[in-house]
């Protein structure tokens, strides 16, 4: 198949072996954005492209140039807000994100911040190193156990279900909000559905692992972390959009609740952000993810569903936009340093 290729803001080193990036040349004819004027370079490529790897906008102007496409590959792995996708739904144009493969990554990161909330691992390490720590029972008086606690989960996609499985031996009781769902589909997972205010008072575990969306933007505000129990702890670990996070800090600056975030209103974080003393807080400067096995299981994911095209069959391995819920998606997008 004819490929326009234009990955940024990944590299097609962070995202491909060496071995799949060869049968990815080798198997499809493959024309590479090489820095030139992009809309130039779309313009000439895109009447004779099948599938198209970017991240780029592309409105019914450019998609009304390409009458040969079949499959759009955002491996940036978010549905952004660039594309005319009821377009592509009238010709059946895949619109593809292979972001599941963060799912893992993000789920074990949120249960290692979770235990060190819950132990206060991350703050006896800083004592010790000052020579304040304390020993023995004195320094677990705050301490409690994941296991047998219970637990809240904002968001039951790939992130939610990832950490779900995790938790198994812990023998934790799991609620779960999520309105996308219904709740006899998730009781079949083996969660419990409850509505948000529920899940925030109930829990002494609450994971926020939602996409945003125009619904959900800003839920976790005062209101909302008022309803947590005293001592309770909250890990943010999909997007900083999902709370307020003046509200946040300002709780876990007062000692009510214990925070762990790996998310930020601004990243990179400046320097002199006073978010960065706040105490009772667990930082993680966006890393839950970034691994290069999650990169490299963009290209694999991205390579597979190629071959599922050029068969003539459904690409299964990345996910694919949905007419009743991509219009709602609102989650930033990795950052380029050449924008179009």
């Amino acid at each position: 198949m004819r490929v326009l290729y234009d990955p940024e803001p990944r590299s097609t080193d962070e995202i491909f072996s060496p071995e799949e990036l060869a049968t990815f040349r080798s198997s499809h004819h493959v024309t590479e954005w090489q820095g030139e004027d992009r809309t130039a370079f779309y313009a000439r490529h895109l009447p004779e492209t099948e599938i198209l790897v970017s991240q780029q906008p592309m409105g019914a102007d450019r998609l009304a140039l390409a009458p040969r496409l079949r499959a759009i590959f955002n491996v940036e792995t978010n549905f952004l807000p660039n594309i005319d996708y009821e377009e592509c739904f009238r010709r059946g144009i895949h619109v593809l994100t292979p972001a599941a493969v963060f799912a893992a990554p993000v789920a074990e990161m949120a249960l290692g911040m979770a235990l060190s909330l819950a132990r206060n691992i991350h703050g006896e390490h800083a004592a010790f190193l000052t020579g304040e720590e304390k020993w023995l029972f004195e320094g677990n008086r705050q301490s409690e156990l994941l296991a047998g606690s219970t637990v809240g989960i904002i968001g039951f996609g790939d992130l939610g279900r990832a950490l779900y499985r995790l938790l198994a031996p812990f023998g934790c009781r799991v609620q779960v909000f999520d309105p996308w769902q219904p709740n006899g589909h998730l009781r079949r997972q083996g969660v419990e559905p409850v509505g948000f205010d529920a899940l925030m008072s109930q829990n002494r575990f609450i994971f926020v692992m939602a996409t945003i969306t125009t619904d959900n933007a800003g839920m976790i505000d005062a209101r909302a972390l008022g309803l947590m129990q005293p001592g309770a702890m909250l890990l943010l670990m999909s997007r900083a959009a999902a709370a307020d996070f003046g509200a946040l800090t300002a709780d876990a600056a007062s000692g009510r609740i214990r925070v762990a975030t790996d998310v930020f209103p601004v990243e990179p974080l400046p320097k002199d952000d006073p978010v960065r003393k706040v105490p009772n807080m667990l930082f993680s400067p966006h890393r839950a993810g970034a691994l290069t096995w999650a990169l490299r299981e963009i290209g694999t994911r991205v390579l597979e569903d190629l071959d599922l095209i050029s068969r003539g069959l459904p690409p299964i391995a990345c996910r694919r936009a949905e007419r009743e819920t991509v219009a709602r998606m609102r989650s930033m997008p990795v950052s380029s340093p050449n924008p179009s």
